[in-house]
């Protein structure tokens, strides 16, 4: 019942972001119809991360009024879900939909296009990709690749993850087996735990039966649907690992060159929307589906200690070093993302934030 409901909503909700106008004109004379074969991380209908890409395949197609026809296919429909950098890199689809930090093992300066340890929220990233060279930086990385990359999907700051026991201490964390991607599972393999990486479709099956003891994921309202309270009764905050950023609609870079502005403004102009959308809808959806897990479902909500946190952030900078001696441009790409989240991160100290502390402190939240 809960999942139909889901769907429901999230149908609703694609439909009120459709009704959003966007002002792109279609073009005096049309230059042939465009056929789009889309491959994703997420299993079909899944909720939140799946639910929103399958929303954005559409609505390429509907802006357009059907001159980029979608194809889309779901984890596991044409190729794996960790296979789909592969397949569209090269050319047998023309555009992924995932997490870029799953392609740290091919460049480790990928994962700062989706996020990393204590790194940028969905704003400031927001910022870096679109107003501070961000997008640039990305553009010279997938380019190497033969790909072309733009945000299409944010989920806001994450949680720390579920957790099958309590870890009070660094100590707790050794010998941990969990799901964790990108350089936050770097992170946490200093700590002395066991990194594991998973496609979204699988993590359940695996907590459930013990091959892992945490995992994390997004937040309360794609989390509540995934039902890991069944296995996991800890629900830790915040997460280190993921503080926000985006999720990329990868496309072949050839095939990119082939379209004309006007279709890569709608293509964009799509992906844009649906960044935004998925975004506010985690925002607004986070609170509710957390209180129903504490008050309905028994979850224990736990912060980690600033033991923990001094940890985290002791491997993270061990990390970062690392992933700059990787190549010239891991450290390019790390320096000017780290140099713009404290020129940004700055400002929203003595903006946003400080307002923030003193409204939630004034009006008891």
């Amino acid at each position: 019942m809960e999942r139909r409901k889901f769907l429901k909503k999230a149908v609703i909700g694609g439909a009120a972001v459709g009704a959003a106008a966007t002002g792109l004109a279609a073009p005096a004379i049309a230059s042939g119809n465009k056929e789009m074969t889309i491959v994703s991380t997420w299993p079909r209908d899944f909720p939140g991360l799946g639910i929103s890409a399958q929303r954005l395949a559409a609505r390429i197609t509907e802006l357009s009024e059907g001159r980029i026809t979608t194809k889309y296919f779901a984890a596991g429909e044409r190729v794996g879900a960790f296979d789909v950098f592969d397949e569209v890199a090269a050319g047998n689809s023309q555009a992924y939909i995932a997490a870029d930090y799953y392609w740290k093992g091919k460049h480790p300066a990928f994962a700062y296009f989706t996020s990393v340890p204590f790194g940028m929220t969905t704003v400031e990233w927001n910022a870096w990709i679109k107003f501070k060279g961000g997008q640039a930086l990305w553009d010279e990385l997938s380019g190497d690749f033969g790909l072309k990359a733009i945000a299409c999907g944010a989920t806001g700051t994450q949680m720390g993850g579920w957790f099958n026991k309590e870890v009070n201490s660094a100590e707790d964390l050794k010998g941990l087996k969990m799901r964790i991607p990108g350089l936050g599972g770097d992170v946490m393999a200093k700590l002395g735990a066991s990194p594991v990486s998973l496609p979204g479709g699988q993590i359940y099956e695996n907590l459930v039966s013990g091959a892992i003891d945490a995992t994390e994921w997004v937040g309360p309202y794609n989390d509540y649907f995934m039902k890991f309270y069944e296995a996991a009764k800890f629900y830790y905050y915040p997460g280190m690992h993921e503080p926000g950023g985006g999720l990329a609609f990868g496309m072949n870079a050839s095939w990119w060159g082939t379209l004309t502005a006007w279709e890569k403004n709608i293509i964009t102009a799509a992906s844009m929307e649906e960044h935004a959308a998925s975004y506010e809808e985690n925002i607004a959806f986070n609170g509710e589906y957390l209180k129903k897990m504490v008050v309905e479902n028994g979850v224990v909500l736990k912060q980690f200690s600033d033991d923990i946190y001094d940890s985290f952030g002791e491997a993270s900078a061990a990390v970062f070093e690392e992933t700059r001696q990787h190549s010239a441009l891991a450290a390019k790409v790390n320096d000017h993302y780290q140099a713009t989240l404290r020129e940004v991160a700055g400002w929203r100290k003595i903006a946003e934030i400080a307002f923030a502390n003193q409204r939630n402190r004034v009006l008891g939240i």
